[in-house]
């Protein structure tokens, strides 16, 4: 089954990280996603841009309205995400607590919903 790890940071804080501590980190995002690989479990992964690059797209009325940054003001804000396919929430879990930034931050385990192409349209 697939899960969604949905990584969420506060952005003011890493932009604060001296380089030297940013590029250690970055190094363990990729000494985990090798982990991942080598356990057949890696579907993909990325660090997103910064909220200030974000637009926030609703349609009202038939009207589409665009908004810069993100749609709410939170504490932390969705800065990457991996995809992993795992037998159990358990280990879905259980990577979760690897990803770097569930030690300052919040790593959201979602399973993801599996639409086939036999899937039925409303």
């Amino acid at each position: 089954m697939q899960y969604m790890l949905l990584i969420y940071t506060d952005e003011q804080a890493w932009a604060s990280l001296a380089e030297d501590e940013r590029n250690a980190i970055v190094g363990e995002y990729f000494a985990l996603t090798d982990e991942l690989r080598a356990h057949g479990a890696f579907v993909a992964g990325a660090p997103l841009q910064p909220t200030t690059t974000a637009s926030a797209v609703r349609v009202r009325e038939g009207e589409q309205l665009v908004t810069d940054g993100p749609f709410a003001e939170t504490k932390e804000q969705l800065g990457g995400y991996f995809l992993v396919d795992v037998e159990t929430d358990d280990e879905a879990v259980g990577w979760a607590a690897k990803i770097p930034a569930a030690r300052w931050g919040t790593v959201e385990v979602r399973p993801v919903l599996p639409v086939g192409a036999e899937a039925v349209t409303a």
